[in-house]
């Protein structure tokens, strides 16, 4: 009896590029303060956010992916016809259905790429990663586009205290592919559903549908995401350390979802990490843009010589679901 036929696998993948795009509208906390009665000094105290970029009415999500996923490919040095799979982490991709990442496969010239969504907000772009890595270990492709992007302005409350003021919008994206020796760790990753509704929105759009609710944006419980985010996050930020056989001391950078600025500061504490180690403090200037802000942040230490080609940067996403994941990675 014949056996299955099944393309070669390879044994290592790594991150070959980064490409970005933010939001072309930097709005300042002094633009945002009135209507939550705030001010910029304590936005400035609670979230280290200074401003935050956000896209205007003609700058869509898609926009922002096919930028970003552009620059990426072309840093890459590959044609686009050659990649096998785009995946998209997206939380706000104004449609259900169709995926965005079928469209978006087709505006980069990926022709006939397997494309599909990933919905694991604040993780979904280490989800990318973790399964291009595991794509290309297989043999099922060869070169992988991971894109984190987001459009949050569409989704978020002028007078909500929560988490609205914080977001942002903009795309990062990575071509992956084989590589002879590791620079992707194995993944550390899972998620905590009975705290499914800590981090969400503040209704379906099918009571949206009904009349039930306004248009649903983003709310969250401030204090229990900041506990969980602290101190469960910091376990598996270390466990994925251990797994990659690196120390602390071996990093070039920490990258952290871009949530809060006194989060990324804990992490930064609890890890013990030396002065050598760069911090990745994207939030500053951009905000937090969910499964965006880890390429975006990636692709700013790069792009500034803060990091350099050949390290190694520890990233862990997190967020509503509550969803985490979290790798160690070779710097393209």
């Amino acid at each position: 009896m014949k056996s299955l036929k099944q393309n070669d696998p390879v044994q290592y993948s790594r991150i070959y590029s980064l490409g970005a795009s933010r939001g072309s509208s930097a709005v300042t906390n002094d633009e945002i303060a009135g209507p939550i009665e705030s001010s910029d000094e304590w936005i400035r105290q609670r979230t280290g956010i200074v401003t935050r970029v956000r896209a205007p009415e003609g700058q869509s999500l898609m926009d922002m992916a096919v930028e970003a996923s552009k620059e990426a490919i072309e840093k890459s040095g590959i044609d686009p016809s050659e990649i096998d799979a785009v995946i998209l982490a997206t939380i706000s991709f104004p449609y259900a259905t169709p995926s965005g990442a079928t469209m978006l496969a087709a505006e980069v010239g990926a022709g006939d790429a397997a494309a599909y969504d990933i919905s694991a907000a604040c993780a979904g772009y280490c989800y990318g990663i973790a399964q291009a890595d595991a794509l290309i270990r297989s043999g099922n492709s060869k070169y992988v586009l991971v894109v984190g992007g987001e459009k949050l302005s569409d989704f978020i409350s002028p007078t909500d205290r929560s988490i609205s003021f914080l977001l942002g919008d903009g795309a990062g994206a990575a071509i992956v592919g084989p590589s002879d020796h590791p620079g992707i760790s194995k993944t550390v990753w899972g998620s905590d559903g009975a705290n499914w509704d800590k981090v969400g929105m503040t209704g379906s759009i099918l009571d949206f549908r009904d009349g039930k609710t306004e248009w649903p944006t983003l709310v969250q419980e401030g204090q229990p995401v900041f506990r969980w985010a602290v101190w469960e996050m910091v376990k598996v930020a270390k466990e994925a350390l251990e797994a990659s056989g690196l120390a602390p001391e071996d990093l070039s950078a920490l990258v952290t979802h871009q949530a809060n600025m006194r989060i990324i500061d804990e992490f930064a504490k609890q890890l013990e990490l030396p002065e050598s180690v760069v911090v990745a403090k994207d939030i500053v200037e951009t905000g937090n843009t969910s499964a965006a802000s880890i390429p975006l942040a990636m692709h700013r230490l790069l792009a500034e010589g803060k990091v350099k080609s050949g390290g190694y940067a520890l990233e862990i996403g997190f967020g509503a679901g509550l969803a985490y994941a979290a790798q160690v990675v070779e710097l393209p």
